[in-house]
């Protein structure tokens, strides 16, 4: 039904890290595993969710054993030690995540604390809930080659992990914002207007006047409605949109840096080391070939 080493590959070489919800995350891995049987006691520093997607076994999490069976979602949290077994074998999806402190706002560290402190581990029957639904999005399948944009994978997958923070510590999910619904509108023309003028050199006072609202309005409706400044959206766009060019085309870096509308290469590298942890340079050189 679904090709899943070009699924992980594909997922590999393009979602190295996400945005969501406060929290700016590496994921160590997209992972799957068909047939799964046993592996040793061990434990890991980072989050890990898994999937069943078929077969039957048992998960132990600090000397408590839980049932595995398709549709189960579990959690190993950093510094427990666990286990799976499965005498006919599992077909396995799993995802690891790390937080990245530095880049997240105080909110999702909080979210991303109790996610890997969070008292549940498994979820039985979880096949009908979003998050295993925005799962299988990701996925390819057998019958046809195509799967969501390659640039949307990414806020697809922000919206995986969100779906299972809230799955797995309710309490850590975001409030909804607290935004006029004719504000959000006006939020959403603004960042439109952004992605579509990436190539030149806007400012807040530019967006806000095609907006015909202030400066203080539109950083205040930015800040309201989805808790990031102006500034940091738009590096962020930038920064994201550049990333994707290193990764998918060979056109050198001060031509990238010109096409996202950074005013020179030094400026581009640093916003891009900023946001990316390292400079486009290296992450051209790091970055796996883009999938078929």
């Amino acid at each position: 039904m679904y090709r899943w080493k070009e699924s992980a590959a594909l997922l590999n070489g393009q979602v190295a890290e996400v945005q969501t919800a406060g929290m700016a995350l590496r994921i160590h891995g997209w992972g799957v595993d068909a047939p799964h049987y046993d592996n040793p006691v061990h434990k890991h520093s980072f989050v890990e969710i898994c999937y069943v997607m078929a077969g039957e076994g048992s998960y132990t999490d600090q000397g408590t054993d839980y049932p595995l069976e398709a549709g189960t979602l579990f959690c190993s949290r950093p510094g427990a030690t666990h286990q799976i077994r499965s005498r006919s074998g599992l077909t396995l999806l799993h995802l690891s995540l790390e937080l990245d402190e530095r880049r997240s706002l105080p909110e999702g560290i909080e979210r991303y604390r109790r996610l890997a402190e969070t008292s549940t581990i498994c979820v039985s029957d979880a096949d009908a809930s979003a998050a295993a639904a925005l799962w299988r999005a990701l996925l390819l399948h057998e019958e046809t080659r195509q799967t969501l944009p390659v640039e949307q994978l990414a806020q697809a997958a922000g919206l995986l992990i969100a779906a299972l923070v809230h799955l797995f510590s309710p309490d850590a999910a975001p409030p909804p914002p607290r935004v006029r619904s004719g504000s959000v509108h006006l939020l959403e023309r603004a960042k439109r207007y952004i992605r579509d003028n990436l190539d030149t050199g806007l400012t807040l006072q530019e967006v806000a006047d095609y907006l015909h609202v202030s400066p203080r309005h539109l950083s205040r409706l930015f800040g309201e409605g989805i808790h990031e400044s102006f500034g940091r959206f738009l590096r962020r766009e930038r920064v994201g949109v550049a990333a994707r060019l290193l990764r998918q085309s060979e056109q050198p870096i001060p031509e990238i840096a010109e096409r996202c509308g950074f005013g020179s290469v030094h400026a581009f590298t640093r916003a891009f080391t900023r946001e990316r942890g390292q400079s486009p340079a290296r992450y051209r050189r790091g970055a796996a070939p883009l999938q078929p």
